[in-house]
Protein backbone atom coordinates (compact mmCIF):
# COMPACT_ATOMS: atom_id res chain seq x y z
CA UNK A 1 0.00 0.00 0.00
CA UNK A 2 1.36 3.39 -0.95
CA UNK A 3 0.74 5.27 2.29
CA UNK A 4 1.75 8.68 0.92
CA UNK A 5 -0.66 8.36 -2.02
CA UNK A 6 -3.48 7.32 0.28
CA UNK A 7 -2.83 10.24 2.63
CA UNK A 8 -2.87 12.67 -0.30
CA UNK A 9 -6.12 11.28 -1.71
CA UNK A 10 -7.64 11.33 1.80
CA UNK A 11 -6.80 15.04 2.11
CA UNK A 12 -8.18 15.75 -1.37
CA UNK A 13 -11.47 14.01 -0.55
CA UNK A 14 -11.68 15.68 2.85
CA UNK A 15 -11.12 19.19 1.44
CA UNK A 16 -13.49 18.46 -1.45
CA UNK A 17 -16.26 17.33 0.90
CA UNK A 18 -15.76 20.32 3.20
CA UNK A 19 -16.30 22.55 0.16
CA UNK A 20 -19.32 20.51 -0.90
CA UNK A 21 -20.72 20.40 2.63
CA UNK A 22 -20.48 24.18 2.95
CA UNK A 23 -23.34 24.67 0.51
CA UNK A 24 -25.69 22.00 1.93
CA UNK A 25 -27.40 24.16 4.60
CA UNK A 26 -27.26 27.27 2.36
CA UNK A 27 -28.74 26.14 -0.94
CA UNK A 28 -32.38 25.68 0.20
CA UNK A 29 -32.47 29.15 1.75
CA UNK A 30 -30.67 30.60 -1.27
CA UNK A 31 -33.29 29.05 -3.57
CA UNK A 32 -36.13 30.30 -1.37
CA UNK A 33 -34.63 33.78 -1.61
CA UNK A 34 -35.37 33.63 -5.35
CA UNK A 35 -38.89 32.32 -4.86
CA UNK A 36 -38.33 28.56 -5.01
CA UNK A 37 -41.11 26.27 -3.80
CA UNK A 38 -40.57 22.78 -2.42
CA UNK A 39 -41.02 21.39 -5.95
CA UNK A 40 -38.36 23.77 -7.32
CA UNK A 41 -35.98 22.86 -4.52
CA UNK A 42 -36.50 19.17 -5.23
CA UNK A 43 -35.72 19.73 -8.92
CA UNK A 44 -32.64 21.75 -7.96
CA UNK A 45 -31.34 18.82 -5.91
CA UNK A 46 -32.23 16.39 -8.70
CA UNK A 47 -30.38 18.44 -11.35
CA UNK A 48 -27.09 17.63 -9.61
CA UNK A 49 -27.86 13.94 -9.05
CA UNK A 50 -29.25 13.43 -12.56
CA UNK A 51 -26.22 14.89 -14.32
CA UNK A 52 -23.86 12.96 -12.08
CA UNK A 53 -25.76 9.73 -12.82
CA UNK A 54 -25.59 10.36 -16.58
CA UNK A 55 -22.05 11.71 -16.87
CA UNK A 56 -20.13 9.78 -14.18
CA UNK A 57 -19.82 6.61 -16.34
CA UNK A 58 -18.26 8.72 -19.10
CA UNK A 59 -15.71 10.20 -16.68
CA UNK A 60 -14.99 6.68 -15.45
CA UNK A 61 -14.22 5.43 -18.95
CA UNK A 62 -12.08 8.49 -19.67
CA UNK A 63 -10.13 7.92 -16.45
CA UNK A 64 -9.43 4.34 -17.57
CA UNK A 65 -7.66 5.62 -20.67
CA UNK A 66 -6.04 8.92 -19.66
CA UNK A 67 -5.53 8.19 -15.94
CA UNK A 68 -7.20 9.17 -12.67
CA UNK A 69 -5.13 12.29 -12.05
CA UNK A 70 -6.30 14.31 -15.12
CA UNK A 71 -9.96 13.49 -14.49
CA UNK A 72 -9.64 14.36 -10.81
CA UNK A 73 -8.01 17.71 -11.69
CA UNK A 74 -10.73 18.51 -14.26
CA UNK A 75 -13.49 17.63 -11.79
CA UNK A 76 -11.93 19.83 -9.08
CA UNK A 77 -11.72 22.71 -11.56
CA UNK A 78 -15.36 22.19 -12.53
CA UNK A 79 -16.36 22.12 -8.86
CA UNK A 80 -14.60 25.45 -8.22
CA UNK A 81 -16.25 26.97 -11.30
CA UNK A 82 -19.74 25.76 -10.34
CA UNK A 83 -19.40 27.12 -6.79
CA UNK A 84 -18.20 30.49 -8.08
CA UNK A 85 -21.20 30.56 -10.41
CA UNK A 86 -23.51 29.90 -7.47
CA UNK A 87 -21.84 32.76 -5.63
CA UNK A 88 -22.73 35.28 -8.36
CA UNK A 89 -26.13 33.75 -9.19
CA UNK A 90 -28.80 36.42 -9.49
CA UNK A 91 -31.81 34.19 -10.08
CA UNK A 92 -33.16 30.69 -9.59
CA UNK A 93 -32.21 29.90 -13.19
CA UNK A 94 -28.54 30.49 -12.44
CA UNK A 95 -28.73 28.30 -9.35
CA UNK A 96 -29.96 25.50 -11.63
CA UNK A 97 -27.12 26.16 -14.08
CA UNK A 98 -24.55 26.09 -11.28
CA UNK A 99 -25.85 22.83 -9.80
CA UNK A 100 -26.12 21.20 -13.23
CA UNK A 101 -22.51 22.14 -13.92
CA UNK A 102 -21.51 20.71 -10.53
CA UNK A 103 -23.21 17.44 -11.41
CA UNK A 104 -21.44 17.25 -14.77
CA UNK A 105 -18.04 17.64 -13.11
CA UNK A 106 -18.98 15.61 -10.03
CA UNK A 107 -16.55 12.75 -10.68
CA UNK A 108 -14.34 13.54 -7.69
CA UNK A 109 -15.37 10.80 -5.28
CA UNK A 110 -15.81 7.96 -7.76
CA UNK A 111 -12.40 8.78 -9.26
CA UNK A 112 -10.87 8.85 -5.78
CA UNK A 113 -12.25 5.38 -5.06
CA UNK A 114 -10.82 4.11 -8.35
CA UNK A 115 -7.46 5.70 -7.50
CA UNK A 116 -7.38 3.84 -4.18
CA UNK A 117 -8.08 0.58 -6.01
CA UNK A 118 -5.15 1.38 -8.34
CA UNK A 119 -2.60 1.87 -5.56
CA UNK A 120 -3.61 -0.88 -3.12
CA UNK A 121 -3.33 -4.64 -3.14
CA UNK A 122 -6.66 -6.46 -2.94
CA UNK A 123 -6.13 -7.57 0.66
CA UNK A 124 -5.46 -3.94 1.72
CA UNK A 125 -8.19 -2.32 -0.36
CA UNK A 126 -10.83 -2.24 2.36
CA UNK A 127 -8.51 -0.22 4.59
CA UNK A 128 -7.83 2.20 1.75
CA UNK A 129 -11.53 2.59 0.98
CA UNK A 130 -12.10 3.19 4.68
CA UNK A 131 -9.78 6.19 4.53
CA UNK A 132 -11.88 7.66 1.72
CA UNK A 133 -15.00 7.02 3.77
CA UNK A 134 -13.39 8.78 6.74
CA UNK A 135 -12.53 11.82 4.60
CA UNK A 136 -16.09 11.81 3.28
CA UNK A 137 -17.58 11.67 6.76
CA UNK A 138 -15.32 14.31 8.27
CA UNK A 139 -16.03 16.65 5.36
CA UNK A 140 -19.75 16.35 6.05
CA UNK A 141 -19.17 17.29 9.69
CA UNK A 142 -17.07 20.41 9.12
CA UNK A 143 -18.65 21.58 5.83
CA UNK A 144 -22.24 22.25 6.98
CA UNK A 145 -21.03 23.87 10.22
CA UNK A 146 -18.68 26.20 8.32
CA UNK A 147 -21.34 26.95 5.70
CA UNK A 148 -23.91 27.77 8.35
CA UNK A 149 -21.54 30.13 10.15
CA UNK A 150 -20.54 31.88 6.91
CA UNK A 151 -24.17 32.37 5.88
CA UNK A 152 -24.43 35.34 8.25
CA UNK A 153 -22.46 37.30 5.62
CA UNK A 154 -24.91 36.50 2.83
CA UNK A 155 -25.82 33.46 0.78
CA UNK A 156 -23.15 34.10 -1.86
CA UNK A 157 -20.28 34.29 0.62
CA UNK A 158 -20.20 30.57 1.55
CA UNK A 159 -20.31 29.69 -2.15
CA UNK A 160 -17.21 31.79 -2.83
CA UNK A 161 -15.52 30.22 0.21
CA UNK A 162 -16.27 26.78 -1.20
CA UNK A 163 -14.94 27.85 -4.62
CA UNK A 164 -11.67 29.09 -3.10
CA UNK A 165 -11.33 25.87 -1.13
CA UNK A 166 -11.93 23.81 -4.30
CA UNK A 167 -9.32 25.84 -6.19
CA UNK A 168 -6.77 25.36 -3.40
CA UNK A 169 -7.58 21.66 -3.51
CA UNK A 170 -6.93 21.71 -7.26
CA UNK A 171 -3.48 23.23 -6.71
CA UNK A 172 -2.71 20.72 -3.96
CA UNK A 173 -3.70 17.81 -6.20
CA UNK A 174 -1.78 19.23 -9.15
CA UNK A 175 1.51 19.39 -7.25
CA UNK A 176 1.14 16.42 -4.89
CA UNK A 177 -0.88 13.70 -6.60
CA UNK A 178 0.98 11.29 -8.87
CA UNK A 179 -0.59 9.01 -11.47
CA UNK A 180 -0.26 5.29 -10.64
CA UNK A 181 1.82 3.48 -13.28
CA UNK A 182 -0.56 0.74 -14.29
CA UNK A 183 -2.07 -0.37 -17.60
CA UNK A 184 -5.37 0.74 -19.11
CA UNK A 185 -6.70 -2.78 -18.56
CA UNK A 186 -5.85 -2.70 -14.84
CA UNK A 187 -7.48 0.71 -14.43
CA UNK A 188 -10.63 -0.57 -16.12
CA UNK A 189 -10.69 -3.61 -13.84
CA UNK A 190 -10.26 -1.47 -10.72
CA UNK A 191 -13.10 0.92 -11.50
CA UNK A 192 -16.19 -0.31 -9.66
CA UNK A 193 -18.85 2.29 -10.37
CA UNK A 194 -20.03 0.96 -13.70
CA UNK A 195 -23.63 0.41 -14.71
CA UNK A 196 -25.30 -1.37 -17.61
CA UNK A 197 -28.40 -3.47 -18.13
CA UNK A 198 -26.23 -6.59 -18.22
CA UNK A 199 -24.47 -5.59 -14.98
CA UNK A 200 -27.87 -4.94 -13.41
CA UNK A 201 -29.16 -8.37 -14.46
CA UNK A 202 -26.09 -10.18 -13.18
CA UNK A 203 -26.07 -8.27 -9.89
CA UNK A 204 -29.66 -9.26 -9.18
CA UNK A 205 -29.14 -12.96 -9.89
CA UNK A 206 -28.05 -13.69 -6.31
CA UNK A 207 -30.94 -13.21 -3.83
CA UNK A 208 -28.60 -11.72 -1.23
CA UNK A 209 -27.35 -8.95 -3.51
CA UNK A 210 -30.93 -8.47 -4.74
CA UNK A 211 -31.99 -7.93 -1.13
CA UNK A 212 -29.16 -5.48 -0.39
CA UNK A 213 -29.59 -3.44 -3.57
CA UNK A 214 -33.39 -3.32 -3.29
CA UNK A 215 -33.40 -2.20 0.33
CA UNK A 216 -30.64 0.35 -0.35
CA UNK A 217 -32.77 1.92 -3.10
CA UNK A 218 -35.79 2.07 -0.79
CA UNK A 219 -33.81 3.46 2.15
CA UNK A 220 -32.13 6.14 0.02
CA UNK A 221 -35.48 7.12 -1.50
CA UNK A 222 -36.92 7.43 2.01
CA UNK A 223 -34.06 9.48 3.46
CA UNK A 224 -34.16 11.93 0.53
CA UNK A 225 -37.74 12.76 1.57
CA UNK A 226 -36.29 14.34 4.69
CA UNK A 227 -33.16 15.79 3.05
CA UNK A 228 -35.11 17.59 0.33
CA UNK A 229 -37.46 19.51 2.63
CA UNK A 230 -35.55 19.68 5.92
CA UNK A 231 -34.50 23.32 5.50
CA UNK A 232 -38.02 24.31 4.38
CA UNK A 233 -39.36 22.47 7.42
CA UNK A 234 -37.01 24.25 9.82
CA UNK A 235 -37.84 27.63 8.30
CA UNK A 236 -41.60 27.13 8.17
CA UNK A 237 -42.01 25.52 11.58
CA UNK A 238 -39.29 27.13 13.70
CA UNK A 239 -38.01 30.12 11.68
CA UNK A 240 -34.52 28.59 11.71
CA UNK A 241 -31.95 30.10 9.38
CA UNK A 242 -29.07 28.52 7.43
CA UNK A 243 -26.61 28.98 10.31
CA UNK A 244 -28.75 26.98 12.73
CA UNK A 245 -29.47 24.33 10.09
CA UNK A 246 -25.75 23.91 9.45
CA UNK A 247 -25.03 23.27 13.12
CA UNK A 248 -27.82 20.67 13.34
CA UNK A 249 -26.55 18.86 10.24
CA UNK A 250 -23.00 18.86 11.63
CA UNK A 251 -24.26 17.19 14.82
CA UNK A 252 -26.00 14.53 12.72
CA UNK A 253 -22.86 13.99 10.64
CA UNK A 254 -20.74 13.55 13.77
CA UNK A 255 -22.99 10.79 15.11
CA UNK A 256 -23.03 9.01 11.74
CA UNK A 257 -19.23 9.04 11.54
CA UNK A 258 -18.94 7.62 15.07
CA UNK A 259 -21.41 4.86 14.17
CA UNK A 260 -19.69 3.94 10.90
CA UNK A 261 -16.13 4.33 12.18
CA UNK A 262 -16.22 1.60 14.76
CA UNK A 263 -19.52 0.76 16.40
CA UNK A 264 -21.11 -1.05 13.43
CA UNK A 265 -17.96 -3.12 12.98
CA UNK A 266 -18.37 -4.40 16.55
CA UNK A 267 -22.11 -5.00 16.26
CA UNK A 268 -22.09 -6.87 12.94
CA UNK A 269 -20.23 -10.01 14.14
CA UNK A 270 -22.57 -10.27 17.12
CA UNK A 271 -25.95 -9.60 15.48
CA UNK A 272 -25.39 -9.99 11.72
CA UNK A 273 -26.04 -7.53 8.91
CA UNK A 274 -29.69 -8.46 8.45
CA UNK A 275 -30.63 -7.75 12.06
CA UNK A 276 -28.79 -4.42 11.92
CA UNK A 277 -30.73 -3.53 8.77
CA UNK A 278 -34.02 -4.38 10.49
CA UNK A 279 -33.06 -2.26 13.51
CA UNK A 280 -31.63 0.61 11.45
CA UNK A 281 -34.71 0.83 9.24
CA UNK A 282 -37.04 0.83 12.26
CA UNK A 283 -34.99 3.49 14.05
CA UNK A 284 -34.94 5.74 10.95
CA UNK A 285 -38.70 5.26 10.50
CA UNK A 286 -39.31 6.41 14.08
CA UNK A 287 -37.10 9.46 13.50
CA UNK A 288 -38.87 10.55 10.30
CA UNK A 289 -42.29 10.08 11.87
CA UNK A 290 -40.96 12.06 14.82
CA UNK A 291 -40.14 15.09 12.66
CA UNK A 292 -43.82 15.23 11.68
CA UNK A 293 -44.98 14.95 15.30
CA UNK A 294 -42.64 16.97 17.55
CA UNK A 295 -43.08 20.67 18.22
CA UNK A 296 -39.78 21.97 19.59
CA UNK A 297 -36.19 22.32 18.44
CA UNK A 298 -34.76 20.14 21.26
CA UNK A 299 -37.04 17.33 20.09
CA UNK A 300 -36.07 17.95 16.44
CA UNK A 301 -32.43 17.67 17.49
CA UNK A 302 -33.22 14.43 19.30
CA UNK A 303 -34.91 13.06 16.16
CA UNK A 304 -31.84 14.02 14.11
CA UNK A 305 -29.64 12.07 16.51
CA UNK A 306 -31.98 9.07 16.29
CA UNK A 307 -31.91 9.28 12.48
CA UNK A 308 -28.10 9.44 12.52
CA UNK A 309 -27.90 6.29 14.65
CA UNK A 310 -30.32 4.42 12.38
CA UNK A 311 -28.63 5.50 9.17
CA UNK A 312 -25.25 4.72 10.70
CA UNK A 313 -26.46 1.14 11.15
CA UNK A 314 -28.08 0.88 7.72
CA UNK A 315 -25.51 2.07 5.21
CA UNK A 316 -22.45 -0.02 6.17
CA UNK A 317 -24.65 -3.08 6.81
CA UNK A 318 -26.28 -2.83 3.37
CA UNK A 319 -22.89 -2.28 1.73
CA UNK A 320 -21.44 -5.31 3.51
CA UNK A 321 -24.45 -7.53 2.74
CA UNK A 322 -24.32 -6.68 -0.97
CA UNK A 323 -20.56 -7.12 -1.21
CA UNK A 324 -20.57 -10.45 0.63
CA UNK A 325 -23.37 -11.77 -1.55
CA UNK A 326 -21.49 -11.08 -4.78
CA UNK A 327 -19.01 -13.48 -6.32
CA UNK A 328 -15.43 -12.11 -6.10
CA UNK A 329 -15.23 -11.79 -9.89
CA UNK A 330 -18.41 -9.70 -9.91
CA UNK A 331 -17.95 -7.71 -6.70
CA UNK A 332 -16.82 -4.49 -8.37
CA UNK A 333 -19.63 -4.63 -10.91
CA UNK A 334 -22.20 -5.42 -8.21
CA UNK A 335 -21.12 -2.50 -6.06
CA UNK A 336 -21.33 -0.28 -9.12
CA UNK A 337 -24.99 -1.29 -9.51
CA UNK A 338 -25.48 -0.77 -5.75
CA UNK A 339 -24.23 2.83 -5.87
CA UNK A 340 -26.09 3.52 -9.12
CA UNK A 341 -29.39 2.54 -7.50
CA UNK A 342 -28.65 4.98 -4.70
CA UNK A 343 -28.03 7.71 -7.29
CA UNK A 344 -31.29 6.84 -9.03
CA UNK A 345 -33.16 7.20 -5.74
CA UNK A 346 -31.61 10.64 -5.27
CA UNK A 347 -32.94 11.63 -8.68
CA UNK A 348 -36.50 10.47 -7.98
CA UNK A 349 -36.81 11.37 -4.30
CA UNK A 350 -36.35 15.17 -4.02
CA UNK A 351 -39.03 16.27 -6.54
CA UNK A 352 -41.50 13.86 -4.93
CA UNK A 353 -40.74 15.26 -1.48
CA UNK A 354 -41.04 18.85 -2.75
CA UNK A 355 -44.39 18.11 -4.41
CA UNK A 356 -45.72 16.50 -1.24
CA UNK A 357 -44.52 19.44 0.87
CA UNK A 358 -46.23 21.97 -1.44
CA UNK A 359 -49.42 20.15 -2.40
CA UNK A 360 -50.27 17.83 0.50
CA UNK A 361 -48.75 19.02 3.79
CA UNK A 362 -45.42 19.71 5.41
CA UNK A 363 -45.78 16.42 7.32
CA UNK A 364 -46.36 14.22 4.28
CA UNK A 365 -42.72 13.79 3.09
CA UNK A 366 -41.70 12.62 6.57
CA UNK A 367 -44.57 10.15 6.89
CA UNK A 368 -43.89 8.89 3.34
CA UNK A 369 -40.24 8.30 4.20
CA UNK A 370 -41.23 6.58 7.46
CA UNK A 371 -43.52 4.19 5.58
CA UNK A 372 -40.74 3.33 3.11
CA UNK A 373 -38.30 2.63 5.92
CA UNK A 374 -40.86 0.50 7.73
CA UNK A 375 -41.29 -1.50 4.51
CA UNK A 376 -37.49 -1.91 4.26
CA UNK A 377 -37.35 -3.27 7.83
CA UNK A 378 -40.22 -5.69 7.17
CA UNK A 379 -38.55 -6.99 4.00
CA UNK A 380 -35.32 -7.62 5.91
CA UNK A 381 -37.22 -9.22 8.79
CA UNK A 382 -38.99 -11.60 6.41
CA UNK A 383 -35.58 -12.78 5.24
CA UNK A 384 -34.89 -13.91 8.79
CA UNK A 385 -38.22 -15.52 9.67
CA UNK A 386 -39.70 -16.83 6.40
CA UNK A 387 -38.10 -19.97 4.90
CA UNK A 388 -37.21 -19.34 1.27
CA UNK A 389 -34.80 -20.26 -1.45
CA UNK A 390 -32.87 -17.05 -0.69
CA UNK A 391 -32.64 -17.98 2.98
CA UNK A 392 -31.38 -21.47 2.15
CA UNK A 393 -28.70 -20.00 -0.09
CA UNK A 394 -27.51 -17.77 2.74
CA UNK A 395 -27.36 -20.71 5.12
CA UNK A 396 -25.55 -22.82 2.50
CA UNK A 397 -22.93 -20.11 2.23
CA UNK A 398 -22.21 -20.69 5.94
CA UNK A 399 -21.78 -16.95 6.45
CA UNK A 400 -22.54 -15.83 10.03
CA UNK A 401 -23.24 -12.27 8.91
CA UNK A 402 -26.03 -13.39 6.61
CA UNK A 403 -27.38 -16.12 8.81
CA UNK A 404 -28.08 -13.63 11.57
Amino acid sequence: MRQSSLLIIFLIVFIDLVGFGIIIPILPYYAQHYGASGWHLGLLMTSYSLMQFLVAPLWGRISDYVGRRPVLLISLFGTALSLALLGVAGSLKWLFIGRTLAGIFGANISTAYAYVADVTAEEERTKGMGMIGAGFGLGFIFGPAIGGLLSRYGFGFPMFAGAILAFCNLLFAFFMLKEPRISVEMRAANRTRRFSTEAFRLALEDPRTRLGIGIFFLVTLAVTQMEAVFALYLNARYQYDAESAGILLAVMGTIMVIMQAGLVGRLAPRFGEIRLIVAGGAICAVALAGFASVNSIPLVTAMLCVLAVGHGLLHPSLTSLTSLGAAPSRRGMTMGVFHSMGSLARIIGPPCAGWLFDRVSWRSPFFTGALMLTAASIIALLWLVVPSKARKLAEAANNPYLEG
